[in-house]
């Protein structure tokens, strides 16, 4: 795919959105997402600034959005509690599970998985040679990054069999029940499957700025460049030279096209699905921002995204305080 033309196709087809969650009287339910501030307000009381409010004027279908720190929620603009697709956002919460197993040892980065001669680390960094979908390789493994959900399918696979339990709920265990993401199921696969509401992508965020599920050293592997300069496709950008990966987390470097801003580190991390969701973890910036909506990734995404990013960064970074 010529670099910077949208391929839509490289992407997969969602399940149907589940139901909207319903609060009553702002009363929520055991099992429900953690709480945030009320749509439209920072932290500190304040009415959201313009960072924020760009999203009520996307046009994407009841879209929410929100930036956290490591310590709390900074500002929320719609709906946090209504489940949305998740898409290929879900890789990141897979990607965790796998992690979170192999601390406990259930799982070894470097114990051979899917094709002859590819690895869980292979896998996770989308190195395996396996294809976007299909169980035959199209490269040798650690020559090329094919971005594979078969991939993410076969990790879920091998954790189910070296935990003696099925995936989602070795997921429901591992990562979702401890960090309280109450709103979050896997509906489909493990590369594409889950469905939650921008609540517990915040959850997930401050997480990922400081992790209590995994050490810190594993996640500064994860997200560190994976067999450094193997160049391919992002999904909906085109091709990348190099198109830096870490183990299950897009590592954004030097890309352009990005669906991050052009003020993100080169250290941010995170992942975007078809469906209109993503999440970024930017490090240095010491921030974590995310976005659900209604309608799925294309052209109106590729403007919106990078510009909202860059306005989070401008008003909520480092330098906003200085």
């Amino acid at each position: 795919m010529p670099g910077g033309q949208l391929s839509l196709g490289l992407l997969r087809p969602l399940e149907e959105p589940v139901g909207r969650l319903v609060l009553d009287g702002g009363v929520r339910e055991p099992g429900e997402s953690p709480g945030l501030p009320g749509a439209g307000r920072r932290r500190d009381g304040r009415a959201v600034e313009p960072a924020l409010e760009q999203v009520k004027y996307w046009d994407a279908g009841g879209a929410a959005a929100g930036v956290v720190d490591s310590d709390d929620v900074i500002g929320v603009v719609g709906d946090a509690s209504a489940p949305f697709p998740l898409a290929s956002v879900t890789k990141l919460l897979t990607a965790l599970a796998v992690l979170v197993a192999v601390e406990e040892r259930t799982l070894d980065l470097d114990q051979p998985a899917g094709p002859r001669g590819a690895t869980v680390r292979h896998l996770l960094a989308h190195a395996s040679g396996l294809p976007l979908d299909g169980q035959d390789p199209v490269a040798a493994p650690g020559t090329s990054r094919i971005y594979s959900n078969t991939g993410f399918e076969v990790l879920a696979t091998e954790l189910a069999r070296h935990a003696g339990m099925t995936f989602p709920d070795y997921l429901s265990g591992g990562v979702l029940h401890p960090l309280g993401l109450g709103g979050t199921v896997l509906v489909g696969g493990a590369a594409w499957g889950a469905s939650g509401p921008l609540a517990d992508l915040l959850a997930l965020g401050r997480e990922l700025l400081s992790p209590t599920l995994i050490s810190a050293e594993t996640l500064a592997e994860a997200t560190s460049v994976a067999f450094p300069h193997l160049s391919g496709i992002l999904p909906g950008f085109g091709r990348q030279d190099p198109n830096d990966w870490g183990l299950g987390f897009e590592v954004r470097d030097h890309k352009r096209p990005h669906w991050t801003g052009a003020g993100n580190s080169p250290r941010t991390f995170g992942h975007f699905g078809r469906s209109g969701a993503f999440l970024w973890v930017d490090p240095v910036a010491r921030l974590a921002c995310a976005s659900v909506a209604g309608r799925e990734f294309g052209p109106w995404a590729v403007r919106a995204w990078p510009r909202l990013s860059d306005a989070v960064l401008r008003e909520f970074g480092p330098a906003a305080s200085a």
